[in-house]
């Protein structure tokens, strides 16, 4: 188990994890595999696949927060 940055913690799939926590990515819902490298995402507490992990990281700061552009809100 390694620190990727502040916001997950990689790992290889093991079949207990696969079998007692989770067998899907929880952004996407793809199948994790025994011998994939999963991310868990210490924000949301769940586990994610490369891509998804990769896709979050690139769009989130430092504090593990999401980064988009300003949003209006309800009523703009």
């Amino acid at each position: 188990m390694k620190m990727s940055n502040n916001c997950f913690v990689t790992q290889i799939a093991t079949e207990e994890i696969l079998l007692r926590v989770t067998n899907v990515c929880g952004e996407c819902y793809d199948t994790l595999h025994t011998g994939d490298t999963i991310h868990y995402d210490m924000q949301n507490y769940r586990y994610l696949c490369q891509p998804c992990q990769e896709y979050l990281c690139n769009t989130m700061n430092e504090a593990c927060e999401e980064v988009g552009e300003e949003e209006g809100g309800l009523f703009c």
